[in-house]
């Protein structure tokens, strides 16, 4: 089994269609050799022990620190996240009992834009509104990431456990109490935000 993310849609920039490629590619190999493969797209993950360069833990642990949560000025994007104790049950199911050569989507069905994540890191914080800061989109941004996950529901049985307020909250939470865990990381990320930005933005 081939877990993705956003799977054949959403490849407007170089590492969606990566992924949509890595799709077709064991694809073909199920139709060409009858190789027995399932393949799961899912939402953004998010959850305890994932890397600070992904938005919820970057919001937190820079929210800890002291520092400003740089949110994209297209704001508005929203993004389909699940937890990622709700996406391995996902694909315990798939392994057990999913048909071979079929693809199942993993969701919630529940959208939240980074505006709105920055707000919940903020809130369960008890920090200001003024601790947000606007930079530049990623080029290629998508605008919005949404699965129907109807046939992992109606053929497995699966069905999210964890709502994502509480998930998003529970997750904040264990940042704050482990920060020997993930302290020793900041810095580790290659990505630059400021690559493509030559000036900062505002709203």
């Amino acid at each position: 089994m081939i877990p993705g993310r956003t799977g054949a849609a959403g490849s407007s920039a170089p590492y969606n269609a990566s992924k949509a490629g890595a799709d077709h590619a064991v694809r073909s190999y199920f139709e060409t050799f009858d190789l027995p493969v399932t393949i799961t797209n899912c939402a953004n993950d998010y959850g305890p022990n994932q890397f600070p360069e992904n938005v919820l833990p970057l919001f937190t642990t820079r929210a800890l620190n002291g520092e400003q949560l740089p949110v994209y000025a297209s704001s508005d994007n929203r993004r389909e996240s699940i937890h990622v104790l709700d996406h391995c049950r996902a694909i315990d199911a798939v392994l057990r009992d999913g048909v071979v050569g079929r693809t199942y989507h993993v969701g919630t069905g529940v959208e939240a834009s980074v505006d709105q994540i920055a707000d919940l890191v903020l809130d369960e914080l008890r920090l200001p509104a003024s601790r947000k800061s606007v930079v530049a989109d990623r080029p290629g941004h998508d605008r919005r990431y949404l699965l129907d996950s109807s046939r992992i529901g109606r053929e497995l049985g699966w069905r999210p456990e964890i709502g994502f307020e509480a998930g998003v909250r529970d997750t904040i939470r264990w940042y704050a109490a482990n920060r020997a865990w993930w302290e020793p990381l900041l810095g580790l990320s290659t990505i630059d935000e400021s690559a493509w930005a030559p000036r900062q933005l505002t709203r």
